[in-house]
């Protein structure tokens, strides 16, 4: 059996059925969104769990399309087989039945609200030149024909940095604030049926224009423009909106009553944003991994979107993609490099030393209880307030897909709930982010020669105060695995004089924790070999082990054997916020 293609990067529905890919069948989201939805319906799920896919199968599903010569465009093609054909004539009805509207807003992101609304502007154009064909048609007005050109002759060309530049940014502002709105009636009155709108990653221009300080600029925009499309319109048969996070009502929904907000709280709609179990089980069995559905379960489950647990599609997809062809490959945190996480960064970058120890008793795999708020904004965050700053962290945590509900309770009004680490990919970018931030505000301030200098004195007692003070200041004990503390003490090496820092290099009969190799042949190689234990009482036996491993792996007599001229070796031993150093004697 030829296996199909798997999608990786695909966004496109149509793509999935004309290039027959892979894939898992999300047809009957076309069901709930008509008989559960809302009026504007908006989808709040991490990144990469399929939202712009959803959006392009709805778009399929429902938009009356035509091709470049003006004939209609039956797409029933595409949904053939799939689960939607089973939902009766009410649902089918609908297919190829509305004028559809879809814009991205995820070019937004860029460095200037000049350029960050000349791309909006773009879009927004570029969709309605996807319908010009209302050019052409009877039932409009010449005015509004001449209202189309305007919009499509608009100019192409980003805003100069001068007067004339302000004057045509805020000209272009005023004008396609209502675009969206002005044209559905005008799609309406030429299709005779009201305007089904989609708009993908609301939040990104928003999340952009926190970090750029132009956020006050773009939420007016975005506000403007929703208005518009959304609460006014009279053409609006409905809309579904998706993003990160939900941004408060006060924020850019202000007034909109018809607005339905689908969370990862809700429990509707749990099923379609993320892999079910059994859908990750026929995938792996589809591609000869089902031996595998252990180590995928461990790694990329564990979301929890209303009643549905769900594995993450983005990692599952990738996790299939590499081990097709290497079937005993490691997994991986597929999902850390996908999107960015510049506000859990800052948070981290500002916690405190209560929210570095419940950071701790996550990654070991404990809970944490918290108040958790939906109408959060970009512009709530305060680093000068630490009240807040936690809240937004956790709120944050959670909407964002980086800690799972395991159980909730309210006091009065408020919600509490009780959260942990979903699977051991997050638990992974915990890690990492964790160390990102040790390199941010440790390694910018401490100087490393008092280190170095202990090092080549072979002063264990220097190097062991140094080590303990990093610790004190930086960190709480994060992780107890001997490889957190392995990157810690490694990067502190770095810069050693004379010397360069190898890790993991295989000597003797095993593979050495760290060496120091000298740059000049007479000096000695520096060996040192990483320990940890989970109490105090225990450091010494870690330093005995430590010299144990030096000697049985015969570490130094490798070493020896590469021609360098002698060898110091060191068994360091770590517990919690506690290093001691001793030097290994033959």
């Amino acid at each position: 059996m030829i296996m199909k293609k798997i999608g990786i990067g695909y966004e496109k529905y149509k793509e999935f059925v004309d290039d027959d890919l892979y894939y898992v069948d999300k047809t009957l989201l076309i069901r709930d969104v008509i008989e559960k939805g809302g009026k504007v319906t908006l989808f709040t799920r991490p990144r990469r769990f399929g939202k712009t896919l959803a959006l392009s199968m709805l778009k399929t599903f429902f938009e009356k399309e035509y091709d470049y010569d003006g004939n209609i465009v039956d797409n029933r093609r595409y949904f053939e087989g799939k689960k939607i054909m089973e939902a009766g004539d009410g649902i089918l009805s609908r297919l190829g039945r509305y004028p559809v509207l879809f814009l991205t807003l995820k070019s937004a992101k860029q460095p200037t609200f000049k350029g960050a609304f000349y791309k909006l502007k773009t879009s927004i154009v570029n969709e309605i030149s996807r319908h010009s064909y209302l050019l052409d048609s009877e039932r409009l007005s010449p005015e509004e024909k001449q209202k189309i050109r305007n919009w499509l002759q608009t100019d192409s060309k980003s805003y100069t940095e001068d007067v004339e530049g302000d004057k045509k940014l805020e000209e272009d502002i005023n004008i396609f604030s209502t675009a969206f709105g002005e044209f559905s009636g005008m799609l309406k009155k030429h299709h005779g049926e009201n305007v089904v709108i989609l708009m993908d990653e609301y939040d990104v221009p928003l999340e952009n224009a926190y970090f750029a300080g132009f956020y006050d600029r773009m939420v007016g925009f975005i506000r403007s423009f929703f208005e518009s499309a959304l609460k006014t319109n009279d053409a609006l048969e409905f809309a579904v909106i998706t993003g990160c996070l939900r941004i408060s009502k006060e924020s850019i929904f202000t007034g909109l009553n018809n607005l339905t907000v689908n969370s990862v709280r809700s429990e509707k709609f749990g099923e379609y944003f993320g892999f079910t179990q059994e859908e990750t089980e026929q995938m792996l069995k589809d591609y000869g991994l089902s031996d595998k559905v252990d180590e995928v379960k461990d790694w990329y489950d564990g979301y929890l979107f209303g009643d549905a647990e769900v594995y993450n599609p983005w990692s599952v997809t990738k996790y299939v993609y590499e081990h097709e062809t290497k079937h005993d490959k490691l997994p991986e945190p597929y999902w850390s490099n996908t999107s960015s996480n510049s506000i859990i960064k800052d948070l981290i970058y500002h916690a405190d030393g209560n929210m570095k120890e419940e950071l701790d008793r996550l990654i070991k795999g404990g809970t944490i209880e918290k108040r958790i708020h939906e109408d959060i904004t970009y512009g709530d965050i305060s680093f000068k307030d630490d009240e807040r700053n936690e809240e937004n962290l956790w709120n944050f945590l959670f909407f964002t897909g980086y800690l799972k509900k395991v159980s909730e309770r309210s006091i009065g009004t408020d919600i509490y709930l009780t959260m942990c680490i979903p699977n051991t990919e997050i638990r992974s970018i915990y890690r990492n982010q964790i160390t990102d931030w040790f390199d941010m505000v440790v390694k910018k301030k401490a100087d490393f020669s008092i280190l170095h200098k202990a090092v080549l004195a072979r002063d264990t007692e220097g190097i062991s105060e140094f080590v303990n003070s990093i610790l004190e200041q930086c960190i709480s004990y994060f992780d107890s695995d001997e490889s957190f503390y392995h990157g810690i003490f490694l990067s502190m090496l770095y810069g050693t004089p004379g010397y360069s820092v190898q890790s993991n290099r295989e000597e003797g009969n095993g593979r050495t924790d760290i060496v120091l190799y000298p740059n000049r042949p007479k000096d000695p190689a520096i060996l040192f070999e990483l320990k940890v234990r989970k109490k105090f009482n225990e450091m010494e036996d870690g330093i005995e082990e430590a010299f144990a491993q030096i000697r049985d792996q015969k570490y130094e007599e490798g070493i020896l054997d590469d021609g360098y001229a002698g060898v110091v070796s060191f068994g360091v031993c770590f517990c919690k916020k506690s290093c001691i150093v001793e030097r290994y004697n033959t």
